[in-house]
């Protein structure tokens, strides 16, 4: 199992805080795509690549600074040990293939699946 899944697989179903470093509708510093969602991270989760473990802060479509959540799904990325939460606000319910659809703008590029547990 991969590092970033193991991390991720502990927060699954439990309240996170997602603070966000890119929010709906910001670019990506270095590719310049546009943010469709909010995106961030949780702060003191250290992810494999040394930063804060990434989650997709979705079911809200207006820019957030941070949001609490709770952790419904992991984004595995199964060529990339990165992988990213998948939070949403308390009572939302999402399908995978609602997920799959509001985190392609980024997740394209990967080889990427939903995982739940």
């Amino acid at each position: 199992m991969s590092i970033s899944l193991e991390l991720a697989r502990g927060l699954l179903g439990k309240e996170v805080k997602v603070t966000m470093d890119r929010p709906l509708g910001s670019h990506h510093p270095k590719h310049g795509f546009l943010y469709e969602a909010n995106y961030g991270f949780i702060e003191g989760v250290k992810a494999p690549d040394g930063e804060d473990l990434d989650a997709y802060y979705l079911g809200v479509h207006e820019p957030l600074n941070e949001a609490d959540g709770a952790c419904i799904a992991i984004a595995h990325r199964k060529n990339n040990d990165d992988d990213k939460l998948i939070v949403v606000p308390k009572g939302v319910a999402m399908s995978d293939e609602e997920i799959v659809k509001a985190i392609h703008f980024q997740e394209q590029w990967f080889d990427t699946v939903i995982l739940r547990s």
